[in-house]
């Protein structure tokens, strides 16, 4: 299988624009260079509502936004949790995707702006988005939702954390969620995968970039050995919600999300598994650039859809 036509002219012209590479440049200048994807990933859908509040958090007041696709009341919702190595991005970027969810589940979508490292390492990430799924549940009257039919969802570090918040839901008896949606996970240390080496450089994300996020998300040794930070390390997987793990043929972080599906079904975790083998790393926010976006957030909301039985 090929790269898709469109990803290979998308890459070779971000290539042309000479961007530094997160480690080659500030802080200030990557997470600025992230805006020009407001433009690629597309405008939102023009759904019911689409609003903005704040809700306390453990250490600060976070920013969230509201994606709901009609008046309806006792509607599902999807706690997302967005990517961008725990360093990177903003909730802005996923309005197409995360209302094009909202539509097409016909659920509530819950996005929240958590805090990023390395200003806020781990937990603090963690902990924020954690604290999100724990507000949803307990405004879920406010909110006009079924506080039973509660998902999550993520992709890449965002994939990352709700691996590991449904690990601490199940550990500390939290809030009860009905499925996870794993968008390409970044789930393992392992650098050395054959996706890892095949598709070390040019194709978006990298291999040299994967370590320097990490780097920049676990401050300790001992974080490595966290499974809410780590969620591959993981000695138990019983007992987790259903799985959706989704990947994409030329990305990195392939055979992490292979990994992470086998161990989730070797546990008895009812999981989807699908691969766009055409596809590059950040795909699901690439509207304006690839059809396959549109029909990757439309199969997993048939998939979510069927697990909520709707």
């Amino acid at each position: 299988m090929e790269l898709a036509p469109e990803l290979r002219k998308f890459l070779d012209a971000g290539a042309a624009l000479g961007l530094p590479e997160a480690w080659e440049a500030t802080l200030e200048v990557i997470r600025a260079n992230r805006y020009r994807f407001l433009q690629i990933s597309g405008s939102a859908r023009d759904i019911y509502s689409i609003t903005n509040r704040f809700i306390p958090g453990p250490t600060g007041d976070l920013p969230i936004r509201i994606y709901r696709p009609s008046a309806e009341k006792n509607l599902p919702a999807m706690v997302y949790f967005h990517g961008g190595g725990w360093v990177l991005n903003f909730v802005d970027i996923y309005d197409s995707t995360l209302s094009a969810f909202a539509e097409e589940i016909g659920c509530v979508v819950i996005a929240v702006n958590y805090q990023k490292a390395p200003e806020h390492p781990f937990p603090t990430p963690m902990d924020d988005c954690y604290a999100t799924l724990q507000w949803v549940e307990e405004n879920a009257n406010d909110l006009g939702i079924d506080s039973k039919r509660i998902g999550i969802g993520g992709d890449s570090a965002g994939a990352n954390l709700s691996s590991g918040v449904a690990l601490r839901a199940r550990d500390e008896n939290g809030p009860s969620i009905v499925y996870q949606l794993l968008i390409y996970p970044c789930n393992g240390l392992d650098f050395d995968t054959p996706s890892y080496q095949e598709f070390a450089t040019g194709y978006g994300l990298s291999r040299q970039g994967m370590q320097w996020f990490w780097g920049k998300y676990l401050s300790t040794e001992k974080d490595k050995t966290n499974p809410y930070a780590v969620p591959m390390v993981s000695k138990n997987f019983k007992g987790l919600p259903p799985a959706i793990v989704i990947t994409a043929g030329f990305d990195p972080l392939k055979d992490d999300g292979i990994k992470y599906d086998a161990l989730l079904k070797a546990a008895g975790v009812p999981t989807i598994y699908k691969d766009y083998p055409t596809m590059i790393h950040g795909f699901f926010n690439l509207s304006t650039v690839t059809k396959t976006t549109a029909e990757a957030i439309n199969d997993c909301s048939q998939f979510i859809r069927g697990l909520l039985k709707i």
